[in-house]
């Protein structure tokens, strides 16, 4: 490979579709110009979306740009992950090239596959590919044309292998070119992985083939309202990033120049070294990465403020700031910081530089403002965990939230990073609905958007409440007898506007007399399904009750006009309202089991009742041991198979809790509950109150398998589970996967265990002897060194290959044996970066000798840094081929500062 500065690695992209014909075209704003449903610019297509759309036309029809991205919010929102991860970024580059209508796939593969293999220079044998499953031509492409071995194509569903910008909108196939992290895996094991999404591949380049405009959302990907695009046409990216960090061998997308400057920046304001940076990595990140987002926000004219895209703005300089706090600064410093941005993007984005002082001003003056209520907001938060905490409580309360934020300033995400921290997490959706009655109030719109409800829709819903068609109890709700209703449309909503009718393909809610659908509550979420008439049709996809007693139906017309007053058919999707009951009763059947073996302590903390899984969160202070997950499951599947009834009953609530019926932590009943025993010849196994709907009888759950348990917070366990159909399914994929694994082990599936270990006992011993192999051969290769004479000080100067980083530090011991006065350099390449020692003995340390001094002029030679004691230092960077250089550079520095 090729070792790239940013700089480089982004010309060479430019440059290379520049020679291909392509145009280069400047990166538009982080503000789109031509989408108001983005926040941002969240790729680099989102400047060209009306040119594929054939609205548009522009005087070239290729182009390649390396685009200014942000994704803080929605299904692509990377904020929480910045920090702990070392690849994910709220503000990131994307590289891209772009047909409207010129070439296709040909072209499009080829040009992908000659950069990253000639420009790049990545070896073919570390890239792989995948294609959509059924783009036959995409995969000829590559396996005939280009000549790529069929072990390293893949062909993979809708999931990974298919674009669209939202539910509508330009879409088609796709094409991935990914790095191989492990390539010892072998070739085997390409497809296998691929398709499972584990670790061993990075994704740098998805090929889009923009084909069709979706007219209408197809969660299925039938492809049933894909209408041809005018241009079929070719979109790409790769992020920067990415790319940067392969072809320079290194892991973390910081450890790259486009990240460390900022590192050192701030280094230079806290006094850390490298090391101390890097034990406490995540606020070094988050200030890199958002002081870099908060930089290019302001150049592109988005100022802190409480909504929209400036609520972004000021979250991510609050954010920066408050980690910043965790570093010990306590007056503004990320306007120094901005600067070390505005450096190193500077050359590109000349924009930046213009407005320097601007951007840094904002920034200077968005900090002071937090920092006069920053202390005040966080002793006030941790006041209020503190309460949590010694009433064993573990969720921040969502008013309590909106208050920090409202009174404080504090963002959410700072509230949550601070509460995740001390193992508390926030109540979001009481936050949220604080913030909209907030607004509703104060006559705004919320933070990142408009009012969920309009005035007309509130008032008609209350009207329709009220009135004669309901009477005073609302909406005839009953989801526990027929799935079936036939009724008559009492109102249809389109955005949040009442309206006499619909059209196919337009979102809307319906309200009805009654229903059967069941609405989100205790876990258990909403029943989808068919609400039909004379000749339309409307697919129900949620069912939400925005006011009391009123329900309404939300789904899209797929066909006729349905209209208000019109007799309706109402069906629930009685398959996934199967598999939702068997999930919910299989739930109490859970908590029973764990209060069972566990301890009566456990009490539910949270839930999730859906048709393919359920998730159990519960009080619990240790991890379940194997042994215990066994005994669990097999209590609920003794429960199910033994075929005990399911009963309904409602009752006082008062009575209920005196039987000892089990509540949910937190939840207000009414005066009247409903419980759910699940009870055989008197032997009762659960009771709880519950308005789920649930099985008759445990035997139609199927089975019981328990898939995960892990931690949510501090006392908090959270068990994921499966039934029915779900459950058969995970023991079809596990037995065939571990076929997969025998027969690949030359044994039986049975006997795949021991062959496993056989084969780690027989790598470990492998590695213990080419360990010691490597030490012996070390051992001789530095008695074979000679000592140089620098200005009378013996010197023992050299460089090994492949050297574990322990034997390194061994030759000290050798060399103090070995040299009574004088100093050791020594360097190796430790997993494809280079690792320098200096031992000086303690006699020239006396005399103003320092180990820790040395090397940190000699580590910087390749592009690392380092520290350490008077008479030992060892220090890492990133260029293997200036390794010769830094010992050089060790040798002259032993000269100046030794005259003898």
């Amino acid at each position: 490979m090729k070792p790239m500065s940013s700089s480089e690695a982004r010309q060479a992209f430019l440059d290379f579709f520049e020679e291909h014909r392509h145009k280069p075209v400047a990166s538009s704003s982080l503000v789109p110009g031509n989408d108001p449903t983005l926040l941002f610019t969240n790729a680099g297509m989102v400047q060209f979306k009306d040119v594929f759309l054939g609205m548009d036309k522009r005087d070239y029809k290729r182009a390649t740009t390396s685009q200014k991205c942000m994704r803080v919010s929605g299904k692509h929102s990377d904020l929480e992950n910045v920090g702990p991860s070392p690849r994910h970024h709220t503000f990131f580059e994307m590289l891209g090239n772009f047909s409207f209508g010129d070439y296709f796939k040909a072209d499009a593969i080829k040009f992908a596959y000659t950069l990253l293999t000639e420009v790049y220079q990545l070896p073919k044998e570390r890239l792989a590919f995948t294609v959509y499953q059924s783009d036959d031509e995409a995969y000829n492409i590559w396996v005939k044309d280009m000549g790529v071995d069929p072990k390293r194509v893949a062909r993979l569903g809708a999931k990974t292998n298919f674009w669209q910008m939202a539910e509508t909108g330009p879409c088609g196939p796709t094409s991935e070119l990914h790095w191989d992290k492990y390539p010892e895996r072998g070739e085997d094991d390409i497809i296998p992985s691929l398709t499972k999404e584990d670790d061993r591949f990075l994704e740098l380049w998805n090929l889009v083939f923009m084909q069709f405009n979706r007219t209408q959302d197809d969660p299925d990907n039938t492809g049933k309202y894909d209408v041809p695009l005018p241009a079929p046409g070719v979109d790409t990216g790769m992020g920067l990033e990415r790319i940067l960090s392969v072809v320079n061998g290194v892991t973390n997308n910081y450890d790259t120049d486009l990240f460390l400057p900022i590192f050192k920046a701030t280094q230079a304001l806290t006094g850390d070294t490298d090391a101390q940076r890097d034990n406490n990595i995540v606020p070094y990140r988050v200030i890199a990465d958002h002081v870099r987002a908060a930089v290019f926000l302001i150049s592109d004219g988005v100022l802190p403020g409480a909504k929209g895209r400036d609520a972004v703005c000021r979250l991510v300089i609050r954010r920066a700031a408050r980690f910043g706090s965790k570093l010990g600064f306590t007056e503004p410093f990320l306007g120094t910081v901005a600067q070390a941005v505005i450096d190193v993007m500077g050359g590109h984005y000349t924009d930046l530089v213009e407005r320097a002082e601007n951007i840094k001003k904002v920034i200077t003056q968005e900090e002071i403002r937090f920092r006069r209520t920053l202390d005040r907001g966080l002793g006030e938060l941790e006041a209020e965990l503190d309460t949590l905490a010694k009433t064993n409580q573990t969720v921040l309360a969502g008013d309590k939230a909106f208050y920090l934020k409202a009174t404080m300033g504090l963002p959410i995400q700072v509230i949550k990073d601070v509460a995740e921290e001390r193992g508390f997490s926030v109540d979001e959706k009481a936050f949220n609905e604080a913030e909209a009655q907030h607004s509703e109030v104060s006559g705004g719109g919320q933070a990142m958007g408009e009012i969920d409800a309009s005035e007309a829709y509130k008032a008609t819903l209350a009207q329709l409440k009220s009135g004669k068609q309901l009477g005073d109890k609302g909406v005839e709700y009953n989801p526990y007898g027929d799935t079936v209703i036939d009724d008559n449309v009492l109102a249809i909503f389109r955005d949040g506007k009442p309206v006499e009718s619909a059209i196919a393909g337009e979102k809307v809610e319906i309200v009805l007399g009654k229903t059967a659908f069941y609405v989100e509550s205790g876990g258990q979420v909403s029943d989808t399904g068919t609400i039909s008439g004379n000749g339309w049709s409307i697919d129900v996809e949620d069912t939400k009750r925005p006011i009391g007693g009123l329900i309404v139906h939300v789904g899209e017309v797929v066909e006729g006009q349905p209209k208000v007053g019109a007799a309706a058919h109402a069906e629930v999707d009685t398959e996934r309202r199967a598999s939702i009951t068997r999930n919910h009763t299989g739930t109490h059947l859970l908590q029973a089991a764990l209060r069972n073996r566990l301890g009566t302590h456990v009490q539910q903390r949270g839930s999730l009742v859906a048709p393919d899984r359920l998730r159990f969160d519960f009080v619990h202070d240790q991890k379940i041991s194997a042994e215990e997950i066994a005994d669990i499951e097999k209590q609920v599947n003794d429960v199910i198979l033994a075929n005990y009834p399911v009963k309904a009953v409602e009752k006082p609530l008062s009575e209920a809790r005196a039987e000892g019926a089990m509540a949910l932590f937190g939840e207000k009943y009414g005066d009247t509950v409903r419980t759910i025993t699940i009870s055989k010849n008197g032997d009762r196994y659960s009771y709880e109150l519950c308005g789920g709907v649930h099985v008759p009888e445990t035997a139609e759950i199927g089975s019981f398998i328990i898939v995960s348990e892990g931690s949510v917070s501090a006392g908090i366990r959270r068990v994921e589970a499966l039934t029915g159909r779900g459950a058969v399914e995970y023991v079809q994929n596990t037995l065939n996967t571990l076929g997969n694994i025998a027969q690949q082990l030359g044994t039986t599936p049975e006997q795949a265990g021991s062959r496993v270990h056989a084969l780690q006992t027989e790598l470990a011993n492998a590695k213990k002897q080419i360990g010691q192999l490597q030490r012996e051969t070390a051992k001789a290769q530095f008695e074979r060194l000679t000592p140089e004479n620098i200005n009378g000080l013996e010197t023992v100067i050299g460089q090994f290959e492949n050297l574990p980083v322990d034997t390194l530090r061994e030759m000290s011991d050798w060399f103090r044996s070995k040299v009574k006065s004088g100093v050791l350099a020594v360097g190796s390449v430790v997993d494809n970066k280079p690792q320098i020692l200096i031992v000086v003995t303690d006699d020239l340390t006396k005399k103003g000798l320092h180990a820790g001094n040395l090397i940190k002029e000699v580590a910087a030679i390749v592009g690392g840094g380092g520290g350490g004691r008077p008479n030992m230092a060892q220090a890492g960077g990133k260029d293997v081929s200036k390794l010769p250089d830094a010992l050089n550079k060790a040798r002259d520095l032993i000269a100046q500062n030794y005259k003898g």
